[in-house]
This record gives structure tokens, C-alpha cells and sequence, in this order.
């Protein structure tokens, strides 16, 4: 998934400002002032003035100056960069904006700096009891240190026309649609309903490609809320490697194959699940973000499951007419085997902020970071930056409820942070994901059945494991 797809929309605003100081640190001090470059995007890089006096308000040294650079907006492209930087022993950038995605293995490598021991151990505590649990766990050792302060988060949703869903005689405000996840039947029945009163091209609109999305996100979601886990749950997400089950085969995977299958296929498929409905167009096998987006923004579609960023557009095209729903769950968390599954799930995306342990500003990177993490920042970049915060407990806020349009959804935004999920990001997971969105991808699109085909998956999985 790009950084694009992720990139939030933003009011971009002038880059202007800059902070004048007194002392610095040895390489880019300029005029009695540290420079500390940090590798962004673009929308970051155009907002850099605001962002150093966000900073400042945050309680930064007005002696530090942050210089943004953007780089890719491919985020496979930009962890390649920051690989070749690293290995080279580059002390510029100071500050590495990572994918929470492939941040683990930066630091399984010792790439990036242990905040741990460059922080305060009250601002590491605070950091870690603020933030969203799996935002936090993608960016520490598997001893708990800390190694990059979460920047923002993407959390999907569903997103859907509630005026369609009332006329078709659902109660999504008396139901408590918002804060009260529903199950998968229930949502089929919902979506099948409204599909066919309000004459609309598509119901549910999702990814079922294959690619990096698919792997990762959509079904790692949908595999979760039936209470099943490519590697026996969570407490295995991030290893050890060649040491952990491989659990793609069990029978909560099957079933979230076999409704993603009744959702294409309908009952006409061998492997249907009863009482669930087809509500997806066979495009969905080829769908990746945009595909889907478009079929809701043009009107053709009564939902999707889709990210923040599209929630913001969405609501500003439809207003009142739009509903957000946290994704629905295929067993309740105690039918789960796994601790962590079943109920409701979102696949974790998002951004983190490490510091280059070759920085020859170490200190001042150090202080940008820890100023990123405190409550002033957080209500700039959601108001000002358009990123949703990772900051769980500023989400909590009056603050946070009356930012613009966020405000709206921030209740059902919450229930999604706190039951992320995240990808089970190791050194092999690149292999490993392309291996599960094609045994996925074809099994939805009944090329095997789906026992058969996570039986192969599984054996798979095995031998890319046990390959290093």
C-alpha cells in the first residue's frame, strides 16, 4: 500500500515560519541554532513551518529547527531508501518517518535509535500508556523498549449512506451502529436490504486483490473478527521466526474465506456460508483502494470498508447522510480461540517517527520526537495536518470531539485503534504476504476450495519459515 492511499486530506497551509535560537549541536548548526532534518511526505514538507511552531507550542527548544524532506510516496520505496541510508551509515536524515508496516525489522537490525535509553523513563511510560496498544508494539523490541514514537495512525472503517440504510428500515442511530459492532450476518442482511431498496449498483465495496493490501489488511481483519490468526494469535505476530505455529489452516480462517466467497458468489457457492448474503460484485477479486473508493464517492455503492481518509471526504461530500461503523465481527471475542480475536478488528496502518542512530544531533532529534508525542502536537496534526493520532488518550478529549468533521467519528475511530490488528511484520513477511494474498485472492475467486487451499498456504508459510 502506497503512502498515498494512506495520506490524509489536508488543508494545506503555507509553509512559512521559522525558530531562531542560541546553542546547537555539532553538524548542522547554523548561526547558534540545530537543524534537525527530518524525512516526511509532501504534505509534511508543506507544512513545515507550522510543524516547528507546533512544536515549539509543544514545549520544543526554540533553539531547534526541524527541516523537512519528503521523500517517495511509496512506502515500499521509502523503507528500500532508508535500508541503503542506514547500511551506508548516513547521519542525515536525523528523523525517519517509517511505516508502522516495516518498522520491526529496522529495528530487529539495531537501525534505529533505542529511545528507551535516549528518553526520560517517565516520557517513554507516557508514550507508551497513551498510544493505541498495537501502534506501540509495532514500533518496540520484542523486550518492550521503545525505538519510534507513533506519528499518526490509519484505522479502516465502514463507511456507508445511512440515508439508503433508514429508507430500507434500518435504525442506525437508535441501534447504536457507530459504537456497537455487528456481526457479519446482520451487516450482509443490512447491506442486501439497502442494495436492493435504494436500486444501487454494488453493495459492499472492499479490497479482495492480490496484493500487499489484501495480506496485511482486509483479510488480516477479516480473519481476526472470526477469531483466527495466521500465527496463533498475537502474542506470536512479530516472531520468533521458524518457532511459532503456523495456524492458516484452522477453521476460523476457513470460515472468514468461506464468507468473503458467499459475499462475491453468493449461495451459489459450493462453499457458501448460510445465511449470509451476496453483496459484492466479482470485481472485488481485482478491487484495490481507489476501485472501491470510486464505486462509493460516484454513488454506486451503499458501503466500504475503507481508511480514515476516505472517511474525511466521504463525509464532506455527504454530510448527514454518511454513517461510519466499526467492521463487523464473524464470532464474539470469548468464542475465540485466541486472545486478542474475534469481535471487531481493524488493520493497523500508520506512520512512526525513529531517530538515525548516526545522527550527529541526536539529542535535539530526541527532543522533536518526544514534542511530537505530547497533547499540543496531536491537536495540530489533526487539525491542521489531517492525521488521525495514535494518541489515544487525546482522542478521549473535548478537544479532539470538536475538530472539524473528525469530531463526528471519533468514538467509532477509538473502538477501531483499540482492536487493531497489526501485519506480522519479520524479516520473512515480505515473502510470506505475497504468498497469502495469492492463496487468498484464489480462493476467493474459487480456484480451490478453501480448506485445500490454506492447507497449501499453511505448508507454505512453513517452509519460508523454517528458510532462515
Amino acid at each position: 500500500m502506497t503512502q498515498s492511499t494512506r495520506r490524509r486530506f489536508v488543508r494545506t497551509v503555507g509553509a512559512a515560519g521559522a525558530l531562531s535560537g542560541l546553542t546547537g549541536l555539532a553538524a548542522s548548526t547554523r548561526q547558534g541554532q540545530t537543524t534537525v532534518q527530518w524525512a516526511g511526505n509532501q504534505v509534511d514538507k508543506q507544512n513545515a513551518g507550522n510543524i516547528n511552531q507546533a512544536l515549539q507550542r509543544a514545549g520544543l527548544s526554540n533553539d531547534i529547527q526541524v527541516e523537512v524532506i519528503a521523500t517517495s510516496e511509496v512506502s515500499e520505496d521509502v523503507q528500500q531508501q532508508y535500508r541503503q541510508w542506514l547500511s551506508a551509515g548516513r547521519s542525515q536524515p536525523d528523523i525517519l518517518r517509517m511505516d508502522s508496516g516495516w518498522t520491526i525489522p529496522f529495528i530487529a537490525r539495531n537501525q534505529i535509535l533505542n529511545l528507551n535509553q535516549a528518553m526520560s523513563q517517565d516520557a517513554v511510560n507516557r508514550i507508551k500508556q497513551d498510544n493505541f496498544t498495537a501502534s506501540v508494539n509495532t514500533a518496540s523490541a520484542p523486550n518492550g523498549d521503545l525505538y519510534a514514537v507513533p506519528y499518526f495512525t490509519d484505522l479502516p472503517t465502514i463507511q456507508y449512506r445511512k440515508d439508503w440504510v433508514t429508507d430500507a428500515g434500518f435504525d442506525p442511530e437508535g441501534e447504536n451502529w457507530a459504537t456497537e459492532p455487528m456481526s457479519w450476518q446482520k451487516f450482509s442482511r443490512v447491506i442486501a436490504q439497502t442494495k436492493q431498496q435504494a436500486n444501487t449498483q454494488y453493495g459492499y465495496a472492499w479490497q479482495g486483490a492480490n496484493y500487499e493490501g489484501l495480506s496485511c489488511c482486509t483479510f488480516n481483519e477479516l480473519m481476526t473478527t472470526w477469531g483466527g490468526a495466521y500465527f496463533g494469535g498475537r502474542d506470536n505476530l512479530f516472531g520468533p521466526v521458524g518457532d511459532r505455529p503456523v495456524t492458516v489452516d484452522e477453521q476460523p480462517v476457513i470460515q472468514a474465506i468461506r464468507m468473503g466467497r458467499t459475499f462475491i458468489h453468493g449461495q451459489g457457492d459450493q462453499s457458501s456460508l448460510q445465511g449470509y448474503q451476496q453483496i459484492s460484485p466479482q470485481a472485488t477479486l481485482q478491487w484495490t483502494e481507489g476501485p472501491t473508493q470510486s464505486a462509493f464517492m460516484n454513488g454506486n455503492a451503499v458501503a466500504m470498508r475503507w481508511w480514515p481518509s476516505g472517511l474525511y471526504g466521504a463525509a464532506q461530500k455527504y454530510g448527514n447522510r454518511l454513517g461510519v461503523m466499526p467492521i463487523p465481527y464473524g464470532v464474539q471475542p470469548n468464542e475465540a480461540q485466541y486472545e486478542g480475536t474475534g469481535g471487531t478488528a481493524a488493520a493497523l496502518g500508520g506512520w512512526h517517527l525513529a531517530v538515525n542512530p548516526n545522527s550527529q544531533n541526536q539529542q535535539a532529534a530526541v527532543q522533536v520526537v518526544e514534542a511530537v508525542s505530547q497533547p499540543e502536537f496531536r491537536n495540530f496534526e489533526f487539525n491542521t495536518l489531517g492525521y488521525l493520532p495514535s494518541d489515544a488518550s487525546y482522542l478521549r478529549t473535548n478537544r479532539a470531539q470538536q475538530v472539524d468533521i473528525w469530531g463526528n467519528y471519533i468514538d467509532t475511530l477509538r473502538i477501531a485503534g483499540d482492536s487493531a490488528i497489526p501485519r506480522p511484520v519479520t524479516v520473512v513477511w515480505p515473502d510470506e504476504s505475497a504468498a497469502i494474498a495469492e492463496s487468498v485472492n484464489g480462493a476467493l475467486a474459487q480456484q480451490q476450495a478453501p480448506d485445500q487451499a490454506m492447507s497449501s498456504l499453511k505448508s507454505t508459510l512453513q517452509d519460508i519459515e523454517e528458510s532462515i
